[in-house]
């Protein structure tokens, strides 16, 4: 029987096959190409995915969709796990895409994963709340600029592609939806400690009113460094900033 699921855990299918076409040719996609979907739903952008000479493997969190694209996609290796929890280095044995209609509540953790798995994920191209979608496209000197894009940024190449409008959607969310393509850079490893990296990024950007010295106070603790990036805002500092913010750290809590 053919009964679609209602919305559930903050997903809103997507009813428009042009936009999931969109999606799916944005996607670089070569022959044997290894790619995750996460929260495929009923499998609108799914149908198109599979038409390609790919390895698909889906994430279905909901127990109604899981068994919909059982039944409507009997190929599909579909998996009815939560995706935070699964580690990524076990999903292929070399390193894939990732793509799909992410859930809202989940969709800045999804991103974080990507960040996590970055030796691992080549490229995204991923439906986002707009608001998260412009944030992790967003650069210096903006209000939308954040821990997302700075992090993302440091190793991709980010491009907001387009947004989709409420009515494209069952049921319709409250804000519209952008769609970004991420893609691998050539940077390898960042020239500085990569966890303390992270930490500083966080650390800045939990404070954005302050200057980045008043936010470091703690990690820096006795140590004094006097340099003009510590009399910035979050805002005002580039991706290679903070790489050099990091060092500055680094040579002083070693």
């Amino acid at each position: 029987m053919d009964v679609k699921p209602k919305k559930y855990l903050g997903q809103h299918f997507l009813l428009d096959d042009s936009v999931s076409k969109r999606i799916s040719e944005s996607l670089f996609i070569e022959k044997n190409l290894n790619l995750l979907e996460i929260g495929p739903g009923t499998g609108a952008l799914t149908k198109f995915l599979l038409q390609e000479n790919i390895h698909l493997v889906t994430y279905e969190l909901d127990q109604e969709s899981f068994k919909y694209l059982n039944l409507n996609f009997p190929n599909l290796k579909v998996y009815n796990q939560d995706i935070l929890r699964v580690n990524w280095a076990t999903l292929f044995k070399n390193n894939f895409s990732v793509t799909g209609n992410f859930p809202y509540n989940i969709s800045s953790q999804i991103l974080f994963k990507v960040y996590e798995n970055r030796a691992r994920v080549d490229q995204m191209v991923g439906m986002f709340q707009k608001e998260v979608a412009e944030r992790v496209c967003s650069g210096p000197g903006t209000k939308k600029y954040g821990i997302l894009s700075v992090l993302i940024q440091a190793f991709y190449d980010v491009k907001y592609l387009f947004t989709v409008n409420e009515d494209a959607f069952n049921p319709p969310p409250k804000v519209k939806s952008g769609v970004i393509k991420i893609k691998r850079n050539n940077i390898k490893k960042l020239d500085c400690n990569e966890k303390l990296f992270f930490k500083v990024v966080k650390a800045v950007f939990n404070q954005r009113r302050k200057m980045a010295r008043n936010s470091l106070k703690a990690m820096l603790g006795e140590n004094k460094i006097d340099h003009l990036l510590l009399t910035k805002r979050p805002e005002q500092l580039s991706v290679s900033n903070f790489i050099e913010l990091t060092k500055l750290l680094e040579s002083k809590i070693k």
